[in-house]
């Protein structure tokens, strides 16, 4: 290959850009002394074809440009600088690092000894220094043609009332779905397949929530387990998609792929979230390999302890990004805007974002990161959901987060999980999470839609387990440490794990439609966990982090057609009333000239509740009622949004209960729309009763009735 020219090229913008003649090639590395740029034919080839010294430094910014590489060329630096892990260098020039802007990137780790920049087994630990190479054992950064037709695509920019979150795994929704072809299976090829976007339509769900896509590392002592790093919280790559999702065997195919996928989901009017994880590294702490960003500029880049050897670690994966520097705020911004411009995604869902909130060690909701994010006219447009919480002390946030960003609300969680297993005295907090936490959310100027309501997620139990484990059975994973019973809140029904005992049976059946409903009728944002409709089960797992096979991965040959059809017409009742999907927080005040506020609370008698009704340690019902023209909000052309009335009843105790309708001052006929006991849902042919008629409830069971006029 002749030799390669190098011209000055330019500062910005960073990473690997090709303008159709050449190649500018930027990298942040403030310490380092040199910076190499080398070149290889193959991801795992031995050596390089080339290496060239950058000539070029403006600032802490090292670029060059070559002329005449072309898209699919690969790449990676050598970052010559001082190897201090005490004073938190670790530069080692043996190490090929990955780009940290890199576009795509071509292959995986292939666990050795020469990834790490110190001596394995040596008594001075990380304190010694490597001299072993890692070319062939190091994935490799990958040169992309960006240009990529959009035309005809629409972001959907659904409100967030209107909203449903389906949180999902590109290869666990995908990978035995019979009607996908077995090629492209477990890609983005088979979500962007009319055969998965079909069943995310008829499920009605408005938005996909894509568990990390990023390229990740899996751990070496999974590898070395026979288990591999299924959720893929464990990034290198923050501008690329993960090659093993993509079926294109092109260098850098990835990119369209998932273009692709994008814009295919948005011609159904489906929304693309992303679960992104900007509080850490899949470098590890002093003892995890260089990758990337340990080897370019460590100090730069993580939060170190005052002896910077060690790296300060809020996330439980032994590093911690350090979102108060300027570069790394730049990179994490960058990343962020490349994926909305370039990739057209359509928000963000950031895990463990209370690390990104922490000023020095408390964590500060006006820090840097959001003041950022807040003035920023691109990132600011897009749907933001926190993750409030991280590992460190202090760390548990929810309702803390800035105007303009929506929450997982674990509260949520926990208190509708309690309230269906019967604990005792919870109609206030119950009350509180079904109208959208106002305790947490409308003080500081924000809606109901802050909240995001789920009754599970991705790192615990499905929904089918919360009903038939009291205890995790995690055996599979051989290092899980995750809490048992009390983290959980969930309750078997009356035997552990699988039984034949039908009452059992269909008491969880009921159970799961109660957490259904009670999610889809509550104020605020719906999350559905993918495979929950379907009654998935994880055979007790709570943390299937590391199981990349069925038990993590939908069945779709055990569908459970009932529940599925339960769940579809569940999400269509939500989609079709506002009622059960407000803008604007309930204001307790008289709508009209009925005299009836907007909404109201009874007790089983028909009358409304009284203060000592929310303190009776035995409560476990109670009834809801919505006034349909008491929405407060306007339509698109300032139109009044006008909806039926509705009464939900809801009865955690384990016995059926006689339940008298308000008077007709509320409605003069009420039709049945839903019962979690029967299974019945409908939105026009179920039974029909008067004001202040009284009827059975069943024991553990929600029942819906909305207004005739």
């Amino acid at each position: 290959m002749p030799e390669l020219l190098q011209f000055p090229g330019e500062a910005y913008p960073l990473g690997a850009t090709w303008d159709g003649k050449g190649v500018n090639f930027a990298i942040f590395a403030e310490n380092a002394t040199t910076v190499e740029l080398c070149f290889y034919d193959s991801e795992h080839a031995d050596n390089e074809t080339h290496r060239i010294t950058i000539l070029e430094r403006s600032h802490e910014i090292w670029h060059a440009y070559i002329p005449d590489l072309k898209p699919g060329q690969l790449y990676g630096y050598r970052v010559h600088g001082p190897y201090e892990p005490e004073n938190g260098c670790r530069f080692n020039a043996n190490k090929v690092l990955l780009d940290p802007y890199a576009k795509a990137i071509a292959g995986n780790i292939r666990w050795d000894d020469s990834l790490f920049g110190y001596k394995l087994g040596d008594p001075l630990m990380d304190l010694s220094f490597s001299e072993s190479d890692n070319t062939a054992f190091i994935p490799k950064s990958v040169v992309i043609d960006p240009e990529y037709d959009w035309t005809g695509d629409v972001h959907p920019k659904t409100d967030y009332h209107e909203t449903v979150i389906y949180e999902m795994h590109v290869k666990g929704f995908t990978k035995t779905h019979p009607d996908i072809p077995e090629n492209i299976r477990g890609t983005y090829a088979g979500l962007a397949h009319p055969a998965a976007i079909d069943y995310l339509k008829k499920l009605g769900v408005t938005a996909v929530e894509l568990m990390p896509v990023h390229q990740f590392i899996s751990d070496h002592h999974l590898q070395e387990k026979g288990l591999t790093n299924y959720w893929g919280y464990n990034t290198i790559g923050f501008f690329s998609p993960d090659s093993r999702y993509a079926s294109s065997d092109v260098r850098g195919g990835q990119v369209n792929e998932f273009k692709d996928m994008v814009k295919a989901l948005h011609a159904s009017g489906i929304e693309v979230i992303l679960d992104v994880v900007y509080n850490h590294t899949g470098e590890g702490n002093e003892f995890g390999p260089t990758l990337s960003f340990k080897g370019i500029d460590n100090s730069s880049y993580y939060r170190l302890e005052e002896n910077k050897r060690y790296y300060t670690d809020y996330t439980g994966t032994g590093n911690t990004l350090n979102s108060m520097l300027p570069n790394v705020l730049r990179f994490m911004m960058d990343s962020l805007r490349y994926w909305i411009l370039e990739m057209h995604v359509d928000g963000f869902r950031f895990d463990l974002a209370s690390t990104l909130a922490r000023e020095l060690h408390e964590v500060n909701r006006l820090s840097a990161f959001f003041d950022i994010i807040h003035q920023d006219p691109v990132i600011s447009q897009v749907k933001l959901i926190a993750e409030p919480w991280d590992v460190g002390d202090g760390g548990y946030q929810v309702g803390k987060f800035p105007a303009g960003w929506a929450e997982w609300n674990g509260m949520y969680r926990d208190v509708m999980r309690d309230y269906w297993r019967g604990n005792p005295n919870m109609l206030g907090e119950f009350a509180q999470r079904f109208l959208g936490s106002p305790d947490l959310y409308q003080d500081d100027y924000r809606r109901p839609t802050a909240s995001i309501n789920f009754i599970t997620a991705h790192d615990g139990f499905s929904l089918q387990d919360l009903v038939s484990y009291n205890e995790k059975h995690n055996e599979a994973n051989l290092d899980d440490n995750t809490d048992g019973e009390d983290h959980n809140r969930s309750w078997n029904c009356g035997a552990e794990g699988e039984t034949d005992e039908v009452e059992i049976l269909s008491l969880r059946q009921q159970q799961k439609r109660n957490f259904l409903a009670t999610l889809f009728l509550s104020q605020g944002i719906p999350m559905l966990v993918s495979g929950d409709e379907l009654g998935k089960t994880q055979k007790g797992n709570n943390n299937t982090y590391c199981q990349d096979n069925e038990l993590s991965w939908l069945d779709w040959a055990a569908v459970d057609e009932s529940l599925l059809y339960f769940t579809q017409q569940l999400i269509q009742l939500r989609l079709n009333h506002p009622s059960l999907r407000r803008r604007k927080w309930f204001n307790g005040q008289e709508v009209g000239d009925d005299g009836v506020k907007d909404i109201a609370w009874f007790t089983p008698d028909g009358n409304p509740m009284k203060g000592y009704n929310w303190e009776s340690d035995f409560a476990r019902s109670i009834g809801i009622y919505f006034h349909g023209e008491g929405i407060q909000s306007k339509g698109p052309m300032g139109e009044d949004i006008l909806d039926n009335h509705f009464f939900i009843i809801f009865n955690a105790h384990y016995e059926g209960l006689n339940y008298k309708l308000p008077k007709e001052d509320y409605a003069k006929k009420w039709r049945k729309v839903l019962d979690t006991a029967s299974g019945e849902i409908s939105a026009n042919d179920l039974s029909l009763y008067e004001a202040a008629e009284t009827l059975i409830v069943g024991g553990r069971s929600i029942l819906v009735l909305k207004s005739e006029e």
